[in-house]
């Protein structure tokens, strides 16, 4: 029999010194997404399975935890992820015309980890903007993301940029099936040429080219030149390649530090995504720390094809990348009943300080708090005093 203490695998409990940051993250990012103009929503972390579903595809039904109501019979499922809550808080309980900026941030359940190491309750952190189909929008979710993870204090990233339309427009009038779709896509992502030819072989030899040119288009801003001479002229590739060129010029001046990568043949997520995607690299991780882009027609299940562009992130993930942050500084004050020092923490606390008051026998123990001030008797006055 199991230890009654221990938890399923790849959930674990966040304790005091990560939880700390954690939180110190979560208003981090949360006042800078207000500072953008986003507006806060908090979806139920519990759905009904048909509204929960609608429209995000078989991989995201796997990772769904699935239960019974017992009120109602029907179906219920605990969110995998926020973004489909958005869409339909987007389409149906704000219904407005323009553009709605909103952010989110709470914990989503997975069924399956997505790796090793990762935990299958992520602390989800997002941003969406609805109701502009143009770059600009696309341009500001890019910024905020990287805004996000400067604030973070991560160094050395990379922003990594493909575009769905890439490999529809390489396909052109070709058709095929969501399997064969899946496998030319896993194909691409892995840079399986052998792969590739045999799935493609029974496709025009133009589209065959195209998508053997895809898997050596990856690296630098150089990439997109080569892009435009080796991929097939279609009008859906041209229009890829020009939004990628207007963005990475705006984000090389404003965010010089960051360096730009290109790999074309990276799908992640294409059925998802309508546009231009976007992942995000950290120094001491192969994951992305993020992953966004433009995703037009997550709204249409909803009676609503508004334009949407966003990003989400893991904040657990986040933190564990993050450099260490000094402890809270904080006053020590003895335990006591006189009421002149009881008065005096109230006071401190009033106007926002951290009192530690230190309980009878516990007066050499540590906590998670870096105690520079105590507060002392002198004659018949508490005062502050560094320690």
């Amino acid at each position: 029999m199991a230890s009654a203490w221990l938890l399923p695998e790849h959930i674990a409990d966040v304790l005091p010194s990560q939880a700390r940051r954690i939180e110190e993250l979560r208003r981090e990012l949360l006042d800078m997404a207000r500072s953008y103009g986003c507006e806060l929503v908090m979806p139920p972390l519990l759905e009904h399975l048909d509204s929960l579903l609608s429209g995000t595809g078989h991989a995201l039904d796997l990772q769904t935890f699935k239960l019974v109501d017992q009120l109602s019979g029907r179906s219920l499922g605990l969110r995998a992820d926020t973004t489909p809550q958005v869409a339909r808080i987007d389409a149906h309980l704000l219904n407005r015309a323009g553009v709605t900026r909103l952010c989110y941030c709470g914990p989503v359940l997975h069924t399956r980890p997505a790796g090793l190491h990762s935990t299958r309750e992520p602390l989800q952190f997002g941003i969406e903007i609805y109701g502009h189909g143009g770059l600009e929008a696309d341009l500001e979710v890019q910024e905020l993301a990287l805004d996000a993870v400067q604030r973070a204090g991560l160094k050395h990233t990379t922003l990594d940029l493909g575009d769905a339309r890439l490999v529809r427009g390489v396909l052109g009038e070709v058709v095929l099936s969501a399997a064969a779709m899946d496998e030319l896509v896993s194909a691409l992502a892995t840079k399986d040429s052998a792969a590739l030819g045999a799935l493609s072989q029974t496709l025009p030899l133009g589209v065959r080219q195209g998508l053997q040119q895809l898997l050596s288009l990856y690296g630098g801003i150089e990439v997109l030149s080569l892009a435009r001479q080796q991929l097939p002229a279609h009008p859906l590739i041209t229009a890829a390649l020009d939004d990628l060129q207007w963005l990475s010029a705006h984000l090389l001046q404003t965010h010089p530090e960051t360096r730009l990568g290109f790999d074309l043949a990276d799908l992640t997520g294409y059925a998802y995504y309508s546009g231009v995607r976007f992942a995000l690299y950290a120094e001491g991780s192969s994951d992305a720390v993020l992953r966004g882009g433009r995703y037009d027609e997550v709204g249409a299940v909803f009676g609503r094809r508004r334009p949407a562009v966003g990003f989400s992130l893991d904040l657990k993930a986040l933190e564990a990348l993050s450099p260490p942050t000094p402890l809270r500084a904080a006053v020590k004050a003895p335990w006591s009943e006189a009421a002149g020092l009881r008065a005096a923490v109230r006071a401190l606390r009033a106007a926002g300080e951290t009192v530690v008051c230190v309980l009878p026998g516990h007066e050499h123990e540590g906590d998670e708090f870096d105690c520079d001030r105590e507060l002392a008797q002198i004659d018949t006055q508490w005062v502050l005093r560094a320690l």
